[in-house]
């Protein structure tokens, strides 16, 4: 299955690191939050990604192109005009960066990608956050539930809107910003059959979150995969350095190809 990652919006609340940047390009550890997010799809199997670009994409595009002069030794002979590569570090990766548009909402940047993915499931996340969610159980999850799409759902207290959730983990509806504590929310990683482009309309203002997925909870066809482990979306300074003190201790709880070495 491909990846798909959204990785166009503006990323407003993080503006110190944004302006010279796109959200998914601000570096934890050094590298882009983006790169971790494909280590953890990379970890199980998955190398095949779609990068839906918008908001400064040409540096999305620069990091991939210029990848393996970034983390590869290498010679620069000025005096023939040559460059030699040693120790090549590269990953097994085939990404593919669609320009999707500034001003694109979600729905419709994913709507965007339908012709390179094709009439076949798909992989979709966040450009933003990261998780210790295990994949294969998420695609285990989707498989059994014979849901049109399945999204993991994480529990964070109070902010962001939350998901209606029934017994047979089959999501039903949303409610905006609860004031309850330990209400189940959208934390990306989804996993979605091709039908799942004929939800979403026509144009560049199409909230995947609200419309599409309202429709698809409403007919029952939205699974939930409750993930009860690390997860955190970058949205502000204050949980950049969060994660950036996670991964300085060596101990990142979304780091899973680091644990295996360790």
């Amino acid at each position: 299955m491909k990846v798909v990652i959204l990785a166009g919006g503006l990323g407003t609340r993080l503006s110190e690191e944004t302006g010279l940047k796109p959200k998914p390009m601000v570096e934890i550890g050094e590298k882009p939050i983006l790169w971790h997010i494909m280590k953890i799809y990379s970890y199980y199997g998955f190398n095949d990604f779609i990068i839906l670009t918008g908001y400064k994409s040409h540096v999305i595009k620069d990091y991939f192109l210029h990848y393996y002069e970034q983390y590869s030794d290498i010679t620069v002979d000025m005096e023939n005009n040559s460059v030699k590569i040693h120790r090549m570090q590269t990953e097994p990766w085939k990404v593919t960066m669609l320009y999707t548009g500034i001003e694109t909402m979600t729905g419709s940047r994913i709507k965007k990608a339908r012709e390179y993915i094709g009439d076949e499931p798909f992989l979709l996340t966040y450009g933003d956050g990261v998780a210790d969610v295990d994949i294969s159980k998420v695609i285990d999850s989707h498989k059994k539930s014979n849901k049109m799409l399945t999204m993991t759902a994480v529990q964070l207290a109070g902010r962001f809107g939350s998901l209606v959730i029934k017994e047979d983990n089959i999501i039903t509806s949303f409610k905006e910003k609860p004031k309850g504590d330990e209400s189940w929310i959208n934390g990306g990683f989804f996993v979605c059959e091709p039908q799942v482009f004929d939800y979403i309309g026509e144009g560049d203002d199409v909230i995947f979150e609200k419309e599409p997925l309202e429709k698809i909870a409403q007919e029952n066809k939205l699974n939930a995969y409750k993930h009860y482990g690390f997860w955190k979306a970058m949205d502000t300074l204050r949980e950049k350095r969060e994660l950036d003190e996670l991964w300085g201790s060596g101990l990142a709880p979304w780091a899973i190809w680091q644990q295996e070495k360790n």
